[in-house]
């Protein structure tokens, strides 16, 4: 089932990525971007532990990150972190 949320998450971080200075950062952006754009059409989202870890890389990808970038990944956490409040366990 699709979830707006985990789509929000990976229109944030595409627009992370092509705002990035770094070639380094936007790649890792336009990737997690790619990643959340498949979890947001699975028929099952995602775990705790695999968002965990999206969001672990998020934080490394916000240090040095300028305030542009910085603004678009708040955003994807925000959705994201939304959507893990539904998900069972942990």
């Amino acid at each position: 089932m699709p979830d707006d949320r985990l789509r929000t998450a990976s229109e944030e971080l595409r627009q992370a990525s092509a705002a990035a200075a770094d070639d380094e950062a936007q790649r890792r952006l336009y990737d997690l971007s790619d990643q959340f754009a498949t979890l947001a059409s699975a028929d099952s989202g995602p775990d705790h532990g695999r968002l965990a870890r999206h969001l672990n890389a998020l934080n490394e990808l916000r240090d040095g990150a300028g305030e542009d970038v910085t603004a678009h990944i708040d955003a994807a956490e925000e959705a994201i972190t939304a959507y893990r409040e539904t998900v069972d366990g942990v």
